[in-house]
């Protein structure tokens, strides 16, 4: 027969626990029993009377007879995990599950007195009293008997750990399951006996397994919970909110070690469990915290109004849009981590054939969502005035635009449209310097805010390779020259800093500079004008004049004979 942990194991998995579906194993170990009391002829009377048997070591000569006794406490177990689900909306039902664990104990450790029979192997008997000390302590910490529940638990460790030690390594992996399983357990009684250091284990095993909605995050709820007490307030950008929320303050002390569960984090499938888990958490927040706004909206409002320096929302109205705004911001950096990780899949080159392979068409719905929660977060209540909110979540805007066109870019390129691609890279350079010159109006450093000069420097390179292409990719260049080219007449000597696809430039009429060169204005020779003539007063010539008259006719003969007075 194979061994109680290896049946017990096979059994869940296939019928329920793997989705938690204890009813479902419950309808199932029932049949089985039926199954089994009438293959061995052991029926519980008929059907008019009952006839209560039991399993006597006398009738040990088939094993199927320790399978009724073993099924019976699975019943019994199972039938207490529903009802431990059902107590969340019904604490009553937590009596019926005491009822039922006692039930299982008491099959368990009927079980063993069974076992210690001389026909039953030393494995067999170790699984039994194993099988037994695990329900005890189940039991024990279900009616917080600490020390009784981790005396059975460590009990259970202890032969789980010594029977993976005897046998063979494909036989241990279910002992060393068994083990982890009841670890956190055993850490969670020692937290409450008195171990403060128990609970920075248990976020270690949390942050090491990457196990979101099981034991682990049921624990560490309850022990929180414990000091939510404690917490009465709540401090977020400038603004004090008080906090009288059970469940909110429970998700708020457990918010800084999930973030931290999530940055030690290193593999990708274990990191977006994590968020799941704590987007699953905030949403319960936001929800008990818009239950209590629907209470009684005109008592909220005259609690608004008494509280000094509350600004247009009240407390409560504030505090969910702080919870929304973690909600936002962490959906942000999930989608931003999965769009890191499809980044790093799309360089690597595709080693399985027959695996799905990635586009940059992948990447462009994970940052449409990313743009859409940024656009939720300046409508907050309380934000609407909040200046340097607003200009962050702009940033933030700006950076994602970026990538986002970025990969529409490159989803071009794969199907050669090379002049569309241009033009989007263009428009990621002009994303990117508004982004730098926003950045240096930040005194702090934004947190989580990928660096666009990476991006810049890599569009750079990108479009020169496009270009490039675009000239390689086809027979007929000069036609594919003719669509790429820009109309522009300047000669080569004025556009040396532009790169133009010009194929003139190869040919005898190459139009390299202006030629006859254009006319240019030059300043002409100066003009005087005498404006003084006017004004000035010349001296008397009469007498001169007269003199000259007075010669006449002999003069001249004088004159032309030579005769000189």
């Amino acid at each position: 027969m194979a061994s109680f942990l290896q049946i017990i194991k096979d059994s869940q998995q296939q019928h329920g626990l793997r989705h938690e579906d204890y009813q479902r194993y419950r309808g199932y170990c029932s049949r089985r029993l039926r199954r089994l009391r009438k293959a061995l002829g052991f029926k519980m009377g008929n059907k008019h009377k009952f006839t209560g048997k039991k399993v006597t070591t006398e009738v040990l000569s088939d094993n199927r007879y320790l399978l009724l006794v073993l099924m019976d406490a699975e019943r019994a177990w199972s039938y207490a995990m529903q009802l431990k689900q059902e107590a969340n909306t019904e604490p009553r039902k937590r009596f019926h599950l005491f009822s039922r664990l006692r039930k299982a104990v008491k099959h368990a450790e009927e079980l063993e007195r069974l076992c210690e029979s001389d026909r039953v192997d030393a494995k067999t008997k170790l699984e039994a009293q194993a099988y037994t000390a695990y329900l005890k302590g189940m039991l024990s910490f279900e009616l917080q008997d600490w020390k009784s529940a981790m005396q059975a638990l460590h009990k259970c460790k202890t032969i789980y750990e010594k029977l993976a030690s005897a046998f063979t390594d494909e036989q241990a992996v279910l002992y060393h399951q068994r083990v982890e399983e009841i670890s956190p357990n055993i850490r969670y009684c020692d937290y409450n006996i008195g171990d403060q250091s128990a609970m920075k284990e248990l976020i270690q095993m949390r942050m090491k397994s990457g196990e979101t909605g099981g034991l682990l995050d049921s624990l560490l709820t309850q022990t929180r919970a414990k000091h939510a007490a404690t917490m009465s307030e709540v401090k977020w950008r400038g603004r004090v909110i008080p906090v009288k929320i059970d469940k909110v303050r429970i998700f708020l002390l457990g918010l800084a070690d999930n973030e931290a569960a999530i940055a030690q984090t290193t593999t990708d499938e274990a990191k977006e469990r994590l968020y799941e888990s704590l987007l699953s958490e905030c949403r319960d927040a936001i929800q008990a915290v818009r239950e209590e706004l629907r209470v009684d909206p005109a008592q909220k409002q005259r609690e608004r109004s008494l509280e000094p320096d509350s600004g247009k929302v009240s407390s409560l109205q504030y505090l969910h849009s702080y919870l929304t705004y973690i909600k936002l911001s962490t959906a942000i950096k999930r989608n931003v981590a999965m769009a890191e990780a499809l980044q790093k899949q799309l360089s690597e080159p595709v080693k399985d054939e027959g695996k799905r392979v990635l586009r940059p068409q992948d990447l462009i719905r994970l940052y449409d969502i990313i743009l859409q929660n940024l656009s939720e977060l300046p409508q907050l209540s309380g934000l609407e005035d909040d200046k340097s909110f607003q200009a962050e979540v702009e940033l933030k805007t700006l950076v994602y635009k970026a990538y986002r066109c970025f990969f529409i870019a490159q989803s071009y390129v794969l199907v050669k449209k090379w002049s569309e691609a241009l033009v989007l890279y263009e428009r990621v350079l002009k994303y990117t310097s508004e982004a730098q010159a926003q950045t240096t109006k930040f005194t702090n450093h934004i947190q989580d805010l990928p660096d666009v000069k990476d991006l810049a420097a890599r569009v750079n390179a990108e479009k020169y390779s496009v270009q490039a292409a675009a000239i390689l990719d086809t027979e007929d260049v000069s036609e594919m020259v003719s669509q790429l080219q820009v109309k522009d007449s300047k000669p080569l000597r004025e556009r040396l800093d532009v790169f133009r696809i010009d194929p003139s430039l190869v040919t005898k009429n190459a139009n390299l500079v202006r030629f006859p060169p254009e006319f240019q204005p030059i300043p002409c020779k100066p003009l005087f004008f005498d404006l003084a003539l006017n004004h000035a007063t010349f001296p008397a010539l009469e007498d001169k004049v007269e003199q000259k008259g007075r010669g006449g006719l002999t003069g001249y003969i004088k004159g032309f004979f030579g005769f000189r007075g």
